[in-house]
């Protein structure tokens, strides 16, 4: 059966602003920068060809206007990307260390992509996609937490592949037990996974990766699961099939925020490439190499949704390396 779209991604559509020097008087400048981590997924995927639509809401403020536009622009579909007359849109703030890692300031007491509600969700649309992508920031609270795991059930049922990225963000929990709870939720569900090695271990208490991954994987039967290492690059397992490939370090990194999300996209697109029947030593390792060299390229640029390289960077840059 045919189907409209490859991917069809629910979740938080937000601003990120990213941190862009001083001004003059020595204040913080911040550069506006559409973002939200399921967006930011499809945009990679777009690039890359494939047909995509998005499922979320935002405010009816400047802000929603701008995510609106930056979206249909390249290419997502928008038809159900809702808007919220009461609640502005979510923004984060995204705070630069020294060491290259960072946090975030959320303004969503409450934000517009948590009004999202199950009676929202329309089923024959979640219908229409060959792959449903997930992550946690739909799952923070109750309205928005019914509507995300009715959307999940309908993929399901009708057999969809389903996506999920924990995308652990400690501040927006009431706590870490329900935090843990609601990742546990999208694991039962999932068939591809793509997890964090400080997500992996919150989720396991084991330091040791591989023990976590022993762990995780007689816990939890997902077909393929893709464990990002930071800058030491990414590993791939399905079936009995372990691979690990070496990260692109970059020198001019200015902003690693969709890093990981650039890297899911890619993944969905060899998944839409091959099939799981076509995964093997070979393909993963094509599959990792290509993720890992979009992630890095991606950090040197600020934001993410209009920041995705194109195919043929991507290309460029694993030749140079290799």
């Amino acid at each position: 059966m045919s189907k409209q779209f490859d991917v069809i991604a629910l979740g938080e559509l937000l601003i990120d602003f990213a941190p862009y020097g001083e001004s003059e008087q020595g204040n913080p400048v911040f550069e506006c920068c559409p973002g939200g981590a399921p967006c930011n997924v499809l945009s990679m995927l777009t690039k890359l060809g494939e047909k995509t639509a998005f499922y979320g809401k935002v405010g009816e403020d400047q802000f929603g206007h701008i995510l609106r536009n930056t979206v249909d622009g390249i290419g997502i579909d928008v038809s159900h990307l809702l808007v919220d007359k009461q609640v502005n849109t979510t923004l984060a703030f995204v705070h630069q260390f020294p060491d290259g890692d960072r946090d975030f300031s959320f303004y969503r007491n409450p934000g517009a992509d948590m009004m999202l509600t199950a009676d929202e969700i329309d089923e024959e649309f979640i219908k229409s996609s060959k792959i449903f992508h997930f992550g946690t920031l739909s799952m923070t609270h109750e309205g928005v937490r019914e509507a995300t795991k009715k959307a999940t059930l309908c993929a399901k049922e009708a057999g969809l592949l389903v996506s999920f990225d924990p995308n652990l963000r400690e501040p927006l929990w009431n706590s870490l037990e329900d935090a843990k709870e609601q990742i546990a939720y999208g694991l039962s569900q999932c068939d591809i996974l793509k997890i964090a090695d400080n997500e992996l271990v919150f989720m396991t208490g084991i330091e040791d990766y591989d023990e976590a991954m022993k762990a995780f994987r007689a816990q939890y039967d997902i077909p393929l699961i893709v464990l990002t290492l930071g800058k030491n690059g990414s590993r791939a397992y399905y079936q009995d099939e372990v691979v690990t490939v070496p990260g692109f370090l970059q020198e001019k990194t200015v902003d690693t925020t969709g890093a990981g999300d650039t890297f899911c996209g890619c993944i969905l697109h060899h998944v839409l490439k091959y099939g799981f029947a076509g995964l093997n030593a070979e393909t993963m390792k094509e599959m990792l190499t290509f993720a890992n060299a979009a992630a890095s390229l991606i950090t040197t640029k600020r934001g993410a949704i209009r920041s995705m390289p194109e195919r043929e960077e991507v290309m460029a840059l694993r030749a140079e390396r290799q």
